[in-house]
């Protein structure tokens, strides 16, 4: 998956980095099919002396939606692991409903409605 990542009023280091991509890059086993994803880092209470939590942000492109997910934490690698946890969950959910539209009960159905829907000819009234 090719994704941008974006340090805001700081420089974020390399193994913090490599941390979020390679948790990142696990998505892929819950939707097949991302296009691409912007992850902010952002400081809270940065203008300030003291920094009070940490924020990850992450944005998703997959076809016909966009997934956006904020978490804070006291670092950045728990809120890494807050945000892994709701993009799976969404990435599911998002499979799930796009398969339901193939599954065989709404296949069935849609069959049904065919069959009853005839089309008749003048002959046979």
């Amino acid at each position: 998956m090719r994704l941008q990542m974006h340090a805001v009023r700081f420089t974020a280091d390399q193994s913090l980095l490599d941390f979020i991509q390679a948790k990142l890059d696990k998505l892929d086993t819950f939707h097949d099919r991302i296009i691409s994803g912007e992850v902010f880092l952002r400081l809270e209470g940065a203008d300030s002396n003291k920094v009070k939590e940490k924020i990850v942000e992450v944005r998703l492109m997959i076809p016909g939606k966009e997934i956006f997910v904020k978490e804070h934490d006291k670092s950045f690698e728990s809120a890494t692991d807050r945000v892994m946890d709701v993009l799976k969950d969404k990435l599911v959910r998002f499979k799930e409903k796009r398969s339901d539209i193939s599954s065989p009960a709404i296949a069935e159905a849609t069959s049904r409605v065919e069959e009853e829907d005839e089309v008749f000819e003048p002959d046979e009234l």
